[in-house]
């Protein structure tokens, strides 16, 4: 039977803690066109800085309190999924990452939701044996997982989802955000957007910075973003000679008024998939130097939307930033450049158009829908 506008569908999110995922999945539920779908959220824990922006707009919110997928309990939390998942009748379910495709594709399954999204949005190499296994067999309930770049649909690849199942939809930016970052003659601070943890390399950064300020000695650098890494970081600065030039913000709501206050914009990672912090930047039109790994390379044009430096070494870091404050002209043309490109390609718009287009590709193929429904053509 052909399903008629709008239809239920339900984001699956374990975190509404400020982070590159969290935005972009907050975006989607709020984006989504309410003459097409009845957005639910579906979550581990109903509360986070951001979970008023998903609260205020979701049609309902229902909590799973998963602890832990060694608990007996996780099983109970996914058959109460299931059966709010059919209370409700979805139609889609889509989950955001890997917790939430572990819990949410087979809740969805086991629910006899038509059509299941699964997603990748991250290539890190902390995950254990355990996870990534648990992962690999949630994604057997997908009919489709999506990746946010080629680098993450690479490694989902390298897991074994058959390449039919792999969509790729790069992240977005909301550009009426965007403060534009205007050229100056003299750059001195160095600003990073990115939560405190290993993978983002501050570490390597604040080697970098050692010799950075032997030839900038006035050099600055902010550090937007917090986590378990602060302690260590403090540290490490104050060893190498360094934290007097070292600002570490926390969490802020403001990280446009930091990037347009900025001259020049660093992430340091040693693993990316496709990092909304670098994307931000060059929408700003702000000079970026990052690591050359993962979806960064997807994002970064080496010497013509930004530089990239090896991932986890100081010193070609310490050169790229230094060759960026010893060449305003340079690293004018770079920001322009980049903001160019930014806006071309990633708006949320774009995204969000995306996925609609895949729910309703999916939606068509399984029958849900009939092919010939006006309101079901892809947007």
């Amino acid at each position: 039977m052909a399903h008629t506008a709008p239809l239920p569908i339900a984001i699956v999110m374990t975190s509404f803690e400020p982070g590159g995922t969290e935005r972009q999945m907050i975006e989607l539920v709020r984006r989504l066109d309410r003459a097409r779908w009845t957005v639910h959220v579906a979550c581990f824990e109903g509360k986070g800085a951001w979970f008023p922006r998903a609260a205020e707009v979701a049609a309902s919110v229902a909590e799973f309190p998963v602890r832990s997928f060694k608990s007996a309990r996780t099983a109970r939390h996914i058959a109460a999924f299931a059966r709010w998942c059919r209370a409700n009748q979805m139609a889609i379910v889509h989950t955001t990452e890997l917790y939430s495709n572990i819990f949410g594709l087979p809740g969805a399954a086991l629910a006899g939701v038509p059509v299941r999204i699964g997603n990748r949005r991250e290539i890190n190499p902390d995950k254990s044996g355990a996870q990534i296994a648990m992962q690999r067999a949630a994604y057997a309930f997908a009919h489709t997982v999506v990746a946010n770049s080629r680098a993450a649909a690479a490694r989902l690849r390298a897991e074994r989802v058959p390449a039919r199942k792999i969509a790729i939809v790069p992240n977005g930016v909301d550009f009426d955000r965007v403060r534009d970052h205007q050229p100056r003659p003299r750059l001195r601070k160095v600003v990073v957007v990115a939560n405190l943890r290993r993978e983002k390399g501050h570490d390597v950064l604040i080697d970098a910075a050692v010799d950075v300020l032997r030839r900038f000695p006035d050099a600055a650098f902010e550090i937007v973003g917090g986590g378990p890494e602060l302690e260590p970081l403090l540290a490490r600065a104050e060893q190498r000679g360094v934290l007097h030039a070292f600002t570490f913000l926390g969490h802020r709501d403001d990280v446009p008024a930091r990037l347009a206050d900025a001259d020049l914009f660093v992430l340091p990672s040693r693993s990316e998939a496709f990092p909304n912090a670098v994307l931000e930047a060059m929408a700003a039109g702000l000079p970026v130097v990052a690591s050359g790994v993962g979806g960064i390379l997807e994002l970064v044009d080496d010497g013509r939307t930004g530089l990239l430096a090896p991932a986890g070494e100081a010193q070609p870091l310490a050169e790229r930033i230094a060759a960026l404050m010893a060449d305003p002209i340079l690293a004018a043309r770079l920001g322009a450049a980049a903001r160019d490109a930014a806006r071309a390609r990633y708006s949320f718009d774009r995204m969000v158009a995306a996925f609609d287009s895949i729910y309703s590709s999916e939606l068509t193929r399984r029958g849900v829908v009939a092919a010939d429904q006006p309101q079901w053509a892809a947007s």
